[in-house]
């Protein structure tokens, strides 16, 4: 692998060098196996049994949102219309839970394949994440109390898991954060779990993202040889098909915050649960999610320069402009699908050492945004010519 894309051991705080067998602990050894105690393992090297227990996981999942639909809408669990929605009429929401349950059950059966203080705090902290959303979903809290309890979970995270100590950026090499990598490992854990909930906001897309994004980390955490990051990702893929089969346009259930805010929390941070494992974890966690943090962070950005309320519901994003455009539900989350598969692909050519990997993904991915961005104004402007004729 490309020295550009190595990890020191310094990247996350208390990781040290892991010995041969710890590292390599997913070969299998015939006269290991023995009576199947190493069953992971085996599980882990056999692509035939993966791919039975991601059919069997997304077909858990396609079940349990069916269940949780029905206990919805008896419930009256439901997402009404508002100035910032993309739907007409009230809808059932929370069917993320199933993703919840299913990514935190794997992650249970998974758990010795990771540092067992890692994968519990992981697992609390990610539980607490969806505690939290599934309590906004059905009774609306106070964004104080939502940025409050995050922030705690993003401290406890960071002091268990570790921070960024170093980040490699593709054409110019290393950055060494030191003690300011605490501050920007709290606002990306922070501003992720928000951000895909900001972003859950048409069908499909923060499903479709997610099953993008979890194919992405399959291959990465495939190739660091990290088995407890391999099943979350199967796990969030898997849940996530099942859940698109409720959720594809037009949407019979939406995913709620319990969900958004969990994967969210999930997608960063896999990258301090692989830091030790090789690769870039802060780039290649970024690149995942890119077209995500790109529509949430400009908007973000953009709204404080024009001074606007940020608390305050609007339809600024990149995909509710398209969608005021005219392009339909579908449209846009497969368009965004792909800009994470094309990501997931440049961040695995990345990690192998590609030349053609870090111009495409330092200038190729933000001019498709600048072009996208570019679109979206013009069928605006279009829009407003046509009204006010």
């Amino acid at each position: 692998m490309s020295g550009l894309c190595k990890i020191s051991p310094n990247v996350h705080a208390g990781a040290g060098q892991r010995d041969e067998t710890k590292t390599h602990r997913n070969r299998i050894n015939i006269k290991e196996l023995g009576d199947f105690k190493n069953l992971r393992v085996l599980v882990y090297n056999n692509y035939v049994t993966q791919l039975l227990i991601f059919i069997l996981l997304t077909v858990l999942s396609y079940i349990g949102v069916y269940f949780i639909r029905r206990y919805a809408e008896r419930r009256q669990i439901l997402d009404h219309p508002n100035e910032r929605s993309s739907h007409s009429l009230p809808t059932p929401r929370g069917g993320g839970l199933a993703i919840v349950l299913i990514v935190t059950g794997t992650g249970l059966w998974a758990i010795k394949e990771a540092e067992l203080n890692h994968a519990l705090i992981y697992l609390v902290c990610g539980v607490v994440i969806a505690w939290l959303g599934w309590r906004d979903d059905v009774h609306s809290l106070s964004a104080r109390v939502r940025f409050g309890v995050q922030s705690l979970v993003a401290a406890v995270s960071i002091y268990g898991l570790g921070y960024f100590k170093v980040v490699t950026i593709p054409l110019f090499g290393e950055l060494h954060l030191g003690v300011v990598g605490i501050i920007i490992t709290f606002l990306w854990i922070v501003g992720l779990t928000n951000a895909y909930n900001f972003m859950d906001g048409i069908d499909g897309i923060a499903g479709g993202v997610a099953l993008a994004g979890a194919l992405g980390w399959l291959m990465l955490s495939a190739n660091m040889h990290n088995n407890f990051v391999f099943w979350i990702a199967l796990a969030i893929a898997a849940s996530s098909l099942g859940f698109l089969g409720h959720n594809w346009s037009p949407a019979k259930i939406f995913m709620g915050d319990v969900s958004s805010t969990f994967l969210g929390y999930t997608f960063a941070v896999m990258p301090l649960l692989s830091a030790t494992q090789g690769g870039d974890a802060l780039l290649l966690g970024t690149l995942l999610m890119w077209a995500f943090i790109m529509d949430a962070g400009v908007t973000f950005i953009t709204r404080v320069i024009t001074r606007e309320k940020l608390l305050y519901s609007h339809r600024s994003h990149l995909y509710q402009r398209l969608v005021i455009g005219g392009y339909s539900h579908a449209a846009i989350s497969t368009l965004y699908i792909l800009l994470t598969l094309l990501a997931s692909l440049l961040s695995y050519a990345w990690s192998w050492g590609q030349a053609y990997a870090p111009p495409l993904i330092i200038l190729g991915l933000p001019l498709i945004w600048i072009l996208l961005s570019r679109h979206a104004k013009s069928l605006t402007t279009k829009d407003t010519k046509v009204t006010k004729v």
